[in-house]
């Protein structure tokens, strides 16, 4: 097996140029296998589904590592188009464009996102109490079998020939599509700012506006996803305890 140049890289995999049109997403030696299936899965399930995205092909083997072999999609991320050129407006209409099509799917054979949050309520460090009383919230959020990304943010959008493709399919789960709205404002706008980035004022703005012109475009208030949102800040803790 051989494979070709690096593409790009991030904490838990790398990604190569696989043969034409098509990459290879090597993860970590230490990264685990069952979290590895669980992408293909979730990507297999969703791979005939009409919205954009890189279709998923196998799981490979390579020195001890693995990978998954997806379509290669040419272009920038969504995140790296918005910190140039600042065009806030268009990043929210492009978003929103692209979740009003994945939350028009059902789904029933993922991950129900209630399970996903009560399992990591149970890895933070709150009191069992306090864990207790999430736990009920959770039980009383509306169901659904709405087809939820999970991890829905410009960083995992990339933009090709003026559409944009997602991609990162870890967290993929159904429920209710209220619910994937407040994670994606949760992901823009409650996530960390790196302590050495310039403009620490500017960005906390930025991110703020971004988040408001995102709901804006899906015609979803604070007031809709507010239940969603109180338990995934709380959840977070348990999800990634050193963010």
């Amino acid at each position: 097996m051989k494979f070709n140049k690096l593409i790009g890289a991030g904490n838990t995999a790398s990604v190569y140029e696989w043969e034409e049109g098509k990459v290879l997403k090597l993860f970590n030696k230490d990264y685990p296998g069952k979290s590895i299936e669980n992408e293909f899965n979730n990507a297999m399930a969703i791979r005939e589904m009409n919205f954009k995205k890189p279709k998923a092909y196998e799981i490979i083997s390579y020195k001890e590592r693995k990978g998954i072999i997806y379509d290669r999609i040419e272009g920038e991320s969504l995140l790296e188009w918005v910190m140039k050129t600042g065009d806030l407006q268009e990043c929210a209409r492009c978003m929103a464009k692209l979740h009003k099509a994945i939350i028009q799917n059902k789904i029933s054979n993922v991950a129900n996102y209630k399970d996903f949050l009560k399992y990591h309520i149970t890895k933070t460090q709150l009191t069992l109490e306090k864990q207790d009383e999430f736990l009920q919230m959770i039980d009383k959020l509306p169901g659904g079998n709405v087809l939820c990304h999970g991890d829905f943010h410009p960083g995992n959008i990339l933009i090709s020939k003026g559409h944009g493709y997602v991609i990162d399919f870890m967290n993929v789960c159904y429920g209710n599509s209220l619910y994937d709205i407040a994670r994606t404002v949760f992901l823009i706008e409650y996530t960390p700012i790196p302590p050495e980035a310039n403009n620490h004022d500017m960005l906390l703005y930025f991110k703020k506006t971004l988040s408001d012109l995102y709901l804006i475009q899906m015609n979803v208030t604070r007031e809709m996803i507010q239940d969603y949102l109180s338990v995934i800040i709380a959840v977070r803790k348990g999800e990634c305890p050193y963010e």
